[in-house]
């Protein structure tokens, strides 16, 4: 995930880490805390560049660029 983030035309400069918070073998569920440094509030912003949809297709893109 960092090295989705970090190089994320999109999210690159706000992306700061990111950690596993729960690991489980026995049901394959990975759950991660990400972390963004964002600016001074401005219009929008949080509810388009931080919104959790657009954080998770940023990844889903990654995954089907690798295909």
């Amino acid at each position: 995930l960092t090295d989705v983030y970090s190089s994320s035309p999109a999210l690159s400069r706000y992306f700061r880490s990111a950690q596993v918070v729960y690991f489980s073998n026995e049901t394959s569920t990975v759950s991660y805390q990400l972390e963004f440094s964002v600016p001074p509030l401005t219009e929008g912003f949080m509810e388009n560049m931080m919104n959790p949809d657009f954080i998770r297709n940023v990844l889903r893109q990654n995954i089907y660029d690798e295909d």
